[in-house]
């Protein structure tokens, strides 16, 4: 199955207690690259599930967003950070005596400063959270892999629809090219005729020189090449592993191959197809560049 390296899958739900959020989205990217943000407290989950996810997938920039919320009967203690409470009422009573303003300092104001109170939590069996999310996680890669999936497919048809009309092209110069080493002889002949018009013409050299012709525009191993990147691909398609690299590769072995065409052809026929052959392989590259 070819899996485009674009996708996004979410999953909302509650596990043993805990309501766990999970989204996660990515874009190509040459290599796996994972990054996660958590809720507050829970940051020793993020090496596990890039463990995991790197499990399922081998390229693309993964960005995952996990949050989690305890319920209510969770023990939870909040104790005050006594001098650094008193710190601030300080800064706060010299503030308004340095500049002579009111002095309206509550509760309430000195509770904005979140710093001064510190949240402890009972303990945590790491292993049984990391086992809560990942039932939401395994949702999430499902809907998240299944996207990839489905354009990953769409990938595939467009870029085999463009090797079928290459490999038509390809026909095309195979077919044209034994045409334009018979005109070119017809021309040689016409020309020397011109020239030596009360002179036999040497047979023999004319065709020497069109053999010699044929040998320099003859691009029988260029096609044949063509044709092989072009079975290779297809059958990379159907090998069910990621195939975004070797397919780049591929494609530069193809661009060469109709670069060397195109420097040997002189008849403006199979150029301009030489042209139209590159087109199609550049639209290639561009699409493989979002194959896993």
């Amino acid at each position: 199955m070819v899996m485009s390296m674009t996708g996004f899958g979410r999953c909302e739900t509650s596990v043993n207690g805990r309501q766990i959020t999970i989204e996660m989205k990515s874009v190509n990217h040459r290599y796996f690259e994972f990054s996660c943000r958590t809720t507050r407290g829970y940051s020793f989950l993020e090496d596990k599930l890039k463990k995991y996810v790197s499990q399922k997938i081998s390229r693309g920039k993964v960005d995952m967003f996990v949050s989690i919320t305890e319920s209510e009967d969770s023990q939870v203690d909040v104790t005050i950070n006594k001098p650094l409470a008193a710190g601030y009422v300080n800064a706060i009573h010299n503030l308004a005596t340095e500049y002579n303003i009111p002095d309206d300092l509550s509760v309430s104001v000195l509770s904005r400063y979140s710093d001064i109170f510190q949240i402890h939590k009972e303990e945590q069996d790491e292993e049984q959270v990391f086992n809560d999310v990942k039932v939401a996680l395994d949702v999430a890669l499902e809907g998240f892999l299944s996207m990839r999936a489905a354009e990953g497919e769409k990938l595939k048809e467009d870029v085999l629809k463009r090797v079928d009309t290459i490999m038509a092209i390809v026909s095309q110069i195979e077919e044209r090219s034994p045409i334009t080493v018979e005109e070119y002889r017809l021309k040689l002949t016409k020309r020397i005729t011109d020239m030596l018009s009360n002179t036999d013409i040497d047979e023999q050299r004319i065709l020497t020189e069109a053999a010699i012709f044929a040998d320099k525009v003859a691009v029988d191993e260029e096609t044949v090449r063509l044709r092989s990147h072009f079975e290779q691909m297809k059958t990379f398609f159907e090998s069910g592993v990621p195939i975004g690299r070797k397919l780049d590769f591929i494609v530069q072995e193809m661009n060469r191959e109709a670069n060397t065409i195109g420097s040997k052809v002189t008849d403006s026929i199979l150029a301009h197809k030489v042209v139209d052959i590159k087109s199609e392989i550049e639209k290639i590259r561009e699409q493989i560049q979002n194959i896993e």
